[in-house]
Order: C-alpha cells, then structure tokens, then sequence
C-alpha cells in the first residue's frame, strides 16, 4: 500500500514535535506534504519557528512549513506557556531553524494542494486548535470533498477538560473552528483526552527514549522530563500524556486503538461549557454520527512503535 499523503497542522508544543518526528521517520506509512502552523499552544510565529526546529532536528530541512493564522476565527487567542514553556518547546536549548519558512500561508497552502491532489488521498492531521482547517474550508468549500479524512487530537468526553472543567484546550481555544470542521461532512477521527490520558510517558517510557544514545532521544527524554512536572502535579499520575503523536500512531497502526463512531458537537455558546466535545457516546440521540471518537490506546504498543521509529532518526 502506497504511504498516505497528510498535512500536518499544528502549534508545537512538545507533544507536537515528538508526532511530527514520528511522522517524518516513517516514510513507509505517510508522506508529508506539509506542515502548517497555528497559534495554539503559543502564538504563531513561535509555532513556526518551533515546527521547522523540528524538523531540522529530524534531519528532514527539505520539509516544507507554513505559517497559517495568528488568531481564532472569533475570539483572542489563549494560549498554553504554564504548559510548555514561553517558547513553546521549553527544556533543552534549541537552535534556531535555518530551513526556510514558506512564503505561502498555510491556508492556501491547504487549499491548493486539495486542489491538485486526486480526490480522497490527502488526510488532514490538526495537533492544534482547528482554525487553519476552518478558514480552509470557509474560503475554498469546493475542497471539502476531497479530504480523504481528518484525524486529530482534540476534546474529550469521559476526561472532559483540561483548560477548563468541561473543555480541551485545542478546541477551547477556537470552538467555532472546531464546529464547521466537526460538520463538514468528512470522515473524522478524534484522539481525545480519553485516550491520551491512557498513553502516560512513564519514567521508564522516557528512559527508553534517552537509552536511543541519539540527539532526537535526548531531546525527545528532555521534552518529557519539561512538560511532565505540569501534568504529574495537576492528576497526580505517574507520566504526562503524550497527546498528539497518537495522531500519527493512528496512522501507522489504527488496530492499537477502539471507539465508536458516534456523533460529536461542539458548545460555542455557553460559557460554563464552552468548548466541550458533545460526544453521544451513548447513542441516546438521534442525531446522525459523524466521527469515530476513540476511547482506549494499546499504551504499551504506543509507545514501542514511537521508540521504534523515532530511533530512526
């Protein structure tokens, strides 16, 4: 089976960079067209300064990144810093990137390609607030019908929220987005909190990833050992979740995860529930599915697969 085409559009964050650097170490299972940028976890032009970092660290310079929007659709940006650092990919100190930024903006940058690509072969792959692939789709419908499928990570049902009590942080931050890609009327695939919050970087998860003996190792160690203290005060678990590499887990080897396909809305008007992912988990609506919202992750497959291909680089 020929790799799958995807765009990968995020705010890194370190959770963003470990799945950017298992995407790029797997040339078999996906092919990269592009990496767009989203103010997110921080604001944009640290974002797209982050994602070429990463790329550069992956030994992959000739990956084209954009830059796409610095702001949600409708309200101001909140960001992420008490999580990962003022830049972003606090811990170990980082070189600048060298790479180029595209000239491009990542919006049009996702319109043209679903342009030229045949339909149903590029899948779209958000890590951050949905905002770039919303403006995507308000400027250019036609291209809708030619997303193959969206799989993000995002929302949460039995976990519920992690920015407030009944949201996630990437859909908080941009509920409106998240509403016109939730009903776009494409096949979806949502990694939410109920599985992330099972595929915990253990002490001897990230120790395998320094044993690597390589620079991506380390720094995917130091990552950890950065964004963990937050996550381990907050739920007092014994690992932080790694959020956005299950997105491209899900790629390579969907048999490590189960859902259902259920229909998911998202709350934009209230403000105690603003941004929560209504997932009919339960079937009791009669409102038609529209995404597959996974709930259980293989955490120990995960995280075997991440070493494997991450020692790669």
């Amino acid at each position: 089976m020929a790799p799958r085409k995807i765009i990968i559009d995020t705010d890194p964050g370190q959770d963003d960079a470990v799945a950017i650097l298992l995407a790029l170490a797997s040339p078999e299972d996906v092919t990269v067209l592009g990496v767009t940028a989203v103010a997110g976890n921080v604001p944009l032009p640290l974002t797209q300064k982050n994602a070429r970092i990463v790329c550069e660290l992956a030994g992959k310079p000739a990956t084209k990144v954009f830059a796409g929007c610095d702001a949600p659709l409708q309200r101001k940006l909140i960001t992420a810093e008490h999580v990962h650092g003022k830049t972003g990919l606090d811990g170990p100190p980082m070189d600048d990137p060298t790479m180029p930024l595209q000239e491009q903006h990542g919006v049009d940058f996702i319109i043209d390609t679903l342009r030229a690509e045949p339909a149903d072969t590029v899948t779209l792959c958000p890590l951050g607030p949905l905002t770039n692939i919303a403006s995507a789709f308000q400027k250019a419908p036609d291209i809708v019908d030619k997303v193959q499928e969206i799989v993000l990570m995002g929302g949460g049902y039995f976990e519920q929220g992690n920015i407030t009590p009944s949201a996630e942080f990437n859909i908080y931050v941009d509920p409106e987005a998240a509403d016109i890609v939730m009903r776009c009327g494409r096949p979806i695939t949502i990694m939410p909190l109920d599985v992330t919050h099972h595929a915990l970087a253990t002490r001897p998860r990230v120790d395998a990833f320094r044993a690597m003996g390589t620079r991506v190792g380390d720094m995917v160690a130091a990552w950890t050992d950065f964004f963990e203290r937050f996550d381990k005060e907050k739920y007092g678990s014994e690992g932080a979740p790694l959020h956005d590499p299950t997105v491209i887990a899900y790629l390579i080897k969907p048999e490590l995860f189960e859902g259902r396909h259920i229909n998911v809305q998202i709350e934009t008007q209230s403000e105690l529930t603003l941004g929560a992912t209504v997932a009919d988990w339960w079937r009791v609506t009669d409102h038609a599915a529209n995404a597959t919202f996974m709930r259980q992750v293989d955490a120990d497959g995960f995280f075997a697969l991440l070493a494997e291909r991450l020692a790669r680089l």
